[in-house]
């Protein structure tokens, strides 16, 4: 690959992978140095594909667009360097940009934040982060493409799993006691591996169509990182290590989570024959809140029946917000959403999803002899959901995921509001009783 002069942008494809790359000049032109191999495992072969991109076809427009509409990184280290010299750099972000421009000296090469060496000196190590996407980095390479199969790097998805389990286990807890410590975390790693097991069977269904999504072209399956059969095989094992906590809860239990695999397996399909593949999401998404509630209880009881709907409407409402991103190339492809079915009244069928799943929340919250603090939540959650809706621009791809993500705050707020209603409980009811002996 050539970089011609006199200015170039090189944008790295994959969004993840971070590994050493060289920039030679040989020839008169420079080069990318595609297989750079050093014996001392200081630098690694490459192993993803590069755009390059001659300012010469970009007159002071926004065509870089086309490449990424998000994670352009503007360099500038103005590290200077002859001809005859090799650079190396390493750098973490998303997307990967290195600027040449000539001047009298010779080029000068830009590259911020990451480590910019000349003639194949030793290029250190980024310091240590135990964020999702610093823990995959420094993973070893062989394991980073099935980390990202199953988002590892975008822990978004676990947590709109794991939060609606939390409010049900919270609520079937008894009155004046804080919900199992134990339950929370069998149900936290229970989130963990079946939403893994879920993007691999939905990988696995839409690999050809993830191929023409901008934002989906890059997944291990789509871009051929990983084959049918190792996409099989990580499957087997996330769904032997769910297996293995569901067995720890009764056997109700057991047999309602057996029930939800039906959902898990076909979910992907519904955006190919129907327009609401967001309604079986939700209850596909939300079946844990069933799981919980006949985890603590051994069977299912009334008060559930409208805290699974809530769940299910809420679902509904922030992924009708997320599909927005992808809408134009759904229509594209020809795969339907309820962006696309909605269009223009999106916001009136989201002001209606909202409101129904607030309602349906205080109708839990009075089955369940909830207190104060249960409905302030509740009211917090009320207060979060019109302000997405008053503020989310439907047409930006970038807003759209910006108030998505903003609902695991709002989990960990209703979370909150139903332990402390729940603990006033027994201070209510001893109350009660006092009033009742004077």
């Amino acid at each position: 690959m050539i970089l011609r002069k006199p200015v170039t942008h090189l944008f790295r494809q994959d969004p993840s992978l971070s590994k050493h790359l060289a920039l030679a000049f040989t020839n008169g032109s420079w080069h990318f140095n595609s297989q750079t191999k050093i014996s001392d495992n200081r630098f690694y072969k490459r192993q993803s594909k590069f755009i390059c991109l001659n300012q010469d076809f970009l007159p002071q427009s926004k065509k870089l667009c086309s490449v990424s509409q998000m994670d352009k990184v503007n360099m500038n280290c103005g590290s200077k360097i002859l001809p005859t010299d090799n650079v190396y750099w390493r750098h973490a972000h998303s997307f990967h940009s290195v600027t040449v421009s000539s001047n009298v000296l010779g080029e000068n090469v830009s590259a911020s934040n990451s480590q910019c060496l000349k003639n194949g000196s030793f290029v250190p190590r980024r310091s240590a982060s135990f964020s999702p996407q610093g823990i995959l980095e420094a993973s070893p390479p062989a394991l980073q493409p099935y980390m990202r199969l199953i988002r590892f790097d975008k822990p978004i998805g676990t947590w709109l799993l794991y939060w609606p389990c939390t409010w049900s286990i919270a609520l079937a807890s008894a009155p004046g006691t804080l919900p199992s410590l134990w339950l929370l975390a069998l149900f936290g790693a229970g989130a963990f591996f079946m939403r893994g097991a879920g993007c691999i069977i939905n990988d696995m269904w839409d690999k050809d169509i993830d191929r023409k999504v901008e934002r989906t072209k890059l997944r291990p399956m789509a871009s051929g990182e990983l084959s049918q059969f190792q996409g099989l095989v990580c499957l087997a094992g996330m769904l032997s290590v769910s297996l293995g906590i569901l067995v720890q809860l009764n056997w109700y239990s057991v047999v309602l989570g057996a029930a939800s695999m039906g959902l898990v397996i076909t979910y992907p399909l519904a955006k190919r024959i129907t327009f609401w593949p967001q309604a079986f999401l939700g209850v596909t998404l939300n079946w844990g809140v069933l799981l919980a509630w006949s985890g603590i209880h051994g069977c299912l009881q009334t008060p559930v029946i409208p805290l699974y709907l809530a769940c299910v409407l809420y679902t509904m409402f922030y992924d009708t917000v997320y599909s927005h991103q992808d809408k134009y190339d759904d229509m594209l492809i020809g795969v339907k959403s309820t962006a696309l079915k909605f269009g223009d009244n999106t916001k009136v069928w989201l002001t209606g999803f909202g409101t129904a799943m607030v309602s349906l929340l205080v109708l839990t919250g009075k089955m369940c002899d909830q207190t104060w603090p249960y409905y302030t939540a509740v009211s917090l959650t009320a207060t979060h959901i019109a302000h997405q809706l008053y503020t989310v621009d439907l047409n930006n791809p970038d807003d759209c995921a910006s108030k998505f993500r903003s609902n695991t705050q709002l989990g960990f707020v209703m979370f909150m509001g139903i332990v402390l209603g729940n603990l006033l409980k027994k201070e209510e009811k001893s109350s009660d009783k006092s009033v009742e002996q004077e």
